[in-house]
């Protein structure tokens, strides 16, 4: 697994690590206070690693961190560091408000939300045009997440030079992706990483997101300059592609910008995406403003102005049917996020008639 040397010298310039005017206005009263900022470039069994004017540092989460919505630490983080009298450890005592946060309904069966990477400017969603095309569901899907992070989604194809027509396959793509640039690459040939090095500002943090053996880690290196992930073929039977990304990690530019790799992800489940899903279906959302019912749902209501393009030819049923998926995906969130509340509150009524019964039974009332 590559480490810190891989990366060669890593940025002690906070400016470089993208500690932007709104950063230090955010961190000034925590400087008051005798703490120093870092940002986490990679968190390893919840123990960031944070990078600093002075270094990277192991440092450890405060517990209280481990009991507000802002926890778990992630990378991309900008966070307040102290060394406590008497201690060998750095403790992070305080995250600074996020810019953005790409985040994921969590893998098990919890109702909450994991996230993946924070303090994001722009999501590269990355798909390979082979050996199967790219998966236009998934890419909606991944879209949606993106567009709900707050930072600017954008689409990356890759393996062009495997493609033998990777313009009608990109014109495909453009079709769901509305509003979204679209960069078509071969980490091989070298087409159009220029460009997407180009498109990262030296004062920038990008983010590659996308399933396993898509070529994340390949085009890491092609931008890079250098071998810093590893890499591995995909299966010839199914172009499924195995984990080589095994964390979350920060890597820099050699003309300045930052990029975050991503190990290839399985499960996509939503979380939170109201938003997402309006800015990455503004064709659905725009055809639904000419339906009869305010809550039309687009299924058997007369004057449905979404079915009515859907059969006219305007609208692919494809694109309504993944629409309408992510929907009722959400609803069903939205559902399980209310019981697990209500769960909650009744753990807390019960152990609080019980603090009340055992304070009547002490003081004899």
């Amino acid at each position: 697994m590559p480490g810190d040397a891989d990366r060669g010298e890593l940025p002690r310039d906070l400016a470089a690590l993208g500690f932007t005017e709104r950063f230090q206005a955010l961190f000034a009263p925590l400087s008051e206070k005798g703490l120093v900022p870092g940002r986490v470039s990679r968190v390893d069994r919840g123990l960031p690693l944070v990078l600093t004017e002075e270094g990277p540092v192991r440092a450890e989460p405060a517990a209280h961190l481990r009991e507000t919505a802002d926890g778990p630490i992630a990378v991309g983080d900008w966070v307040a560091l102290a060394r406590p009298e008497g201690h060998d450890v750095t403790i992070v005592e305080a995250i600074l408000p996020r810019k953005s946060a790409f985040t994921r309904k969590d893998p098990g069966e919890q109702a909450i939300g994991q996230v993946m990477a924070t303090n994001v400017d722009t999501v590269f969603v990355v798909q390979a045009l082979a050996p199967n095309g790219p998966n236009l569901s998934r890419l909606e899907r991944e879209l949606v997440l993106a567009w709900e992070s707050g930072a600017v989604p954008a689409v990356v194809l890759t393996k062009a030079d495997l493609c033998l027509d990777a313009e009608a396959l990109r014109d495909e793509v453009a079709a769901v992706a509305l509003g979204v640039d679209i960069h078509l690459t071969s980490a091989v040939t070298g087409q159009g990483v220029h460009e997407l090095h180009d498109a990262i500002e030296p004062d920038q943090t990008v983010a590659f997101f996308g399933a396993s053996g898509v070529g994340k880690s390949t085009l890491l290196n092609a931008l890079v300059g250098a071998d810093v992930q590893a890499t591995a073929e995909v299966r010839e039977t199914d172009g499924k592609g195995r984990h080589t990304t095994v964390a979350r990690e920060m890597f820099f530019l050699p003309e300045g910008g930052i990029l975050i790799d991503t190990p290839g992800m399985r499960a996509l489940a939503l979380w939170d995406a109201d938003e997402g899903i309006a800015s990455a279906f503004p064709d659905v959302e725009e055809l639904a403003a000419g339906c009869r019912f305010a809550d039309c749902t687009h299924a058997r209501e007369p004057g449905c102005a979404v079915r009515a393009a859907v059969e006219a030819g305007e609208l692919p049923e494809r694109r309504l049917d993944s629409y309408l998926r992510l929907k009722e995906e959400l609803d069903r969130l939205v559902e399980k996020q209310d019981a697990r509340a209500r769960a909650e509150r009744s753990k807390a009524d019960r152990l609080l008639s019980r603090e009340i019964k055992r304070y009547h039974k002490e003081h004899g009332r």
